[in-house]
């Protein structure tokens, strides 16, 4: 119970990392809001967590979207007076690369991924800092680390949330509100299935040196880590979980 009286807001919980965390801080003594804007695919995770015993809220929810970051937070403190986590998880990716992505394109990503998150950190830090401190999380990515020779919009965001969450780190150390980023590499997720080749192989699974690619459920242990008491002088940190494809 590593996170035993504590609540945890996870964004994009309807499937993948996001899910994975969402059931594991659940099954850890956590009171868990989900947020996403798939409601019906949200509602799936919602029942897997009720089924097992868990204290759960699910809410539709668009992160580019400060009436809903406002409405998330309003709800999270009616329902359970507190929030102790965050995870900024919902993302998006664009795999194009900077000759033919449009502006439109570049400008989708930043309102999800960065935009995103900047508004996760600015409101459930209020909501924190009236409680006596926390933890917010956000999911980065490998290629907020090095690049790669595509996905330019991508890159941007997920850098972005690298070096907002240090920042954030040092300004909200004073309320006892820890910030850290994660890095996964390749993750196993519908969204990864999209690009695997006719051998059933993701194209960097070579270029990872650990024998097996990575599951929803490795970030999800790191958030579980961040997310509890365990890591309570860990912050502006990076946790990088790829397979040691950025130790190259």
């Amino acid at each position: 119970m590593r996170l035993k009286n504590k609540v945890a807001l996870i964004t994009g919980a309807a499937g993948g990392q996001g899910k994975a965390e969402a059931e594991l801080f659940a099954e850890e003594g956590a009171k868990v809001v989900i947020t996403d804007i798939n409601f019906k695919e949200l509602q799936k995770t919602e029942d897997n967590i009720k089924k097992r015993g868990g204290d759960v809220l699910a809410l539709q929810h668009d992160v580019s979207l400060e009436k809903d970051w406002e409405d998330t937070i309003q709800q999270t403190r009616d329902s359970f007076g507190k929030l102790d986590v965050l995870v900024n998880n919902a993302g998006i990716l664009l795999r194009d690369g900077i000759l033919i992505t449009t502006l439109n394109d570049f400008s989708d990503i930043q309102s999800v991924n960065t935009i995103g998150t900047f508004l996760g950190i600015k409101h459930a830090s209020n909501l924190m800092k009236a409680t006596g401190g926390g933890s917010i999380i956000n999911i980065s990515s490998i290629y907020g680390l090095v690049g790669s020779a595509g996905s330019t919009a991508y890159h941007a965001s997920k850098g972005a949330i690298r070096l907002m969450s240090k920042a954030a780190a040092i300004e909200l150390s004073d309320h006892y509100i820890r910030v850290n980023s994660i890095h996964p590499g390749v993750i196993i997720t519908s969204m990864s299935k999209e690009v695997m080749n006719s051998n059933n192989q993701h194209p960097l699974k070579d270029a990872t040196p650990w024998p097996d690619l990575g599951e929803p459920k490795d970030i999800a242990y790191g958030a579980l880590f961040l997310g509890s008491d365990e890591s309570r002088f860990i912050t502006g940190s990076e946790l990088v979980i790829d397979g040691g494809y950025t130790a190259k």
